[in-house]
C-alpha cells in the first residue's frame, strides 16, 4: 500500500517540533515510526506533514534523576534493554522493553514512541502503569507531568494534546523489590495476547497491571486489594478479570483472554515474589 501525499520536516529542537504541529491539526511526529508508518500505508493514518524529531539527540538518554531513572523520548528500546542503570535500579523495564518486537523493532523503535501510541496491547505501557511512572510533556504552553494512570486515556489516546511532544519519562527505583513481566503471544514478535507486569508488596503494596485486558493498561485492583488482604497468588489471581474489558479479535475471544488473565497473573506474582 501506498501512504496519501503528505510533508514532511525535519526538527533540530524540541521548539521546533511543538511550532511545526502547530502549524497544522493533522500534523504527526516521527520517531522510529513502527507504529505511524504500517498505519500511513493502509491509509489508516492520513497526516498533512510528518515532523521528523528522531536526530534530536538531546533525547536519547537513561539516567538518575534522584528517587528515580529518567529515560528520554527517543531513547530506543535496544537502548533501555541494555540500560546499566536501568537493570540495576529498574530491572522491569529493561527486560520488558527486551521483549519488544525483535532486535530490528528495538533499534529503530523508540520508548517514547511506543508509550504516546497507546496501544493497549502494547508491553511498556502496563509496565509503566505498575510502576506509577510519570510523563513529561511539553508544548506550547510550557512543561506539564502527567502519572501513568491519567496518561493512558482510551485506544490509541495519550493525554498528548496534538501541539505537545513526549519528552521523558520517569520511573522509581526498584532495586530490591520483587517483579515480573509476563505475556502469551503466537510469535515471539507478535503483540500480546495478554500480558502482566507485577510488583511484589516489599513494603510498598502490591502492584499489577495488565496488557491488553481493556482500551487501555489497566490495574488488577482486585488482585491488589486481595494481596493486600493476606491472599496467596492462586487465590488473588481468581480476581484478576474483574473491571477489565477485554477485546474479541482473530486471535482471542474475550472469553478466552479473561481465563488466561488468571493464570498469568498467578505465575506473574509468584514470580515477583521469588525474586
Amino acid at each position: 500500500m501506498i501512504p496519501a501525499p503528505f510533508e514532511y520536516r525535519r526538527v533540530g529542537t524540541v521548539d521546533e517540533a511543538i511550532q511545526a504541529l502547530s502549524d497544522g491539526p493533522d500534523a504527526k511526529l516521527l520517531a522510529g515510526g513502527h507504529s505511524l508508518l504500517p498505519l500511513m500505508k493502509l491509509r489508516l493514518a492520513r497526516p498533512s506533514l510528518l515532523v521528523d524529531i528522531s536526530r534530536l539527540q538531546d533525547l536519547k538518554y537513561v539516567k538518575e534523576d534522584g528517587e528515580r531513572v529518567a529515560i528520554g523520548a527517543l531513547t530506543r528500546h535496544h537502548d533501555v534493554a541494555n540500560s546499566e542503570v536501568l537493570q540495576e535500579l529498574c530491572p522491569i523495564v529493561s527486560y520488558a522493553a527486551g521483549e519488544i518486537g525483535d532486535p530490528q523493532v528495538r533499534h529503530v523503535g523508540t520508548i517514547g514512541g511506543s508509550v504516546a501510541h497507546a496501544d493497549p496491547a502494547s508491553d511498556m505501557p502496563s509496565v509503566l502503569l505498575a510502576l506509577d511512572a510519570e510523563m513529561e510533556v511539553r508544548g506550547p504552553g510550557g512543561v506539564r507531568n502527567v502519572g501513568a494512570g491519567d496518561f493512558f486515556k482510551g485506544l490509541f489516546e495519550p493525554d498528548l494534546a496534538t501541539d505537545e511532544v513526549l519528552t521523558e519519562i520517569r520511573v522509581p527505583k526498584t532495586a530490591g523489590r520483587g517483579w515480573s513481566y509476563l505475556k502469551f503471544h503466537r510469535r515471539a514478535q507478535d503483540w500480546a495476547l495478554v500480558g502482566v507486569a507485577a510488583l511484589a508488596q516489599n513494603g510498598a503494596g502490591p502492584s499489577v497491571a495488565l496488557t491488553n485486558m481493556a482500551d487501555r493498561p489497566v490495574r488488577a485492583t482486585g488482585v491488589e486489594e486481595a494481596l493486600a488482604g493476606g491472599a496467596d497468588p492462586a487465590a488473588a489471581s481468581e480476581r484478576a478479570a474483574e473491571g477489565t474489558s477485554p477485546p474479541t479479535d482473530a486471535f482471542a475471544s474475550a472469553e478466552y483472554r479473561g481465563e488466561l488473565v488468571k493464570v498469568l497473573v498467578r505465575r506473574a506474582i509468584e514470580e515477583a515474589e521469588a525474586r
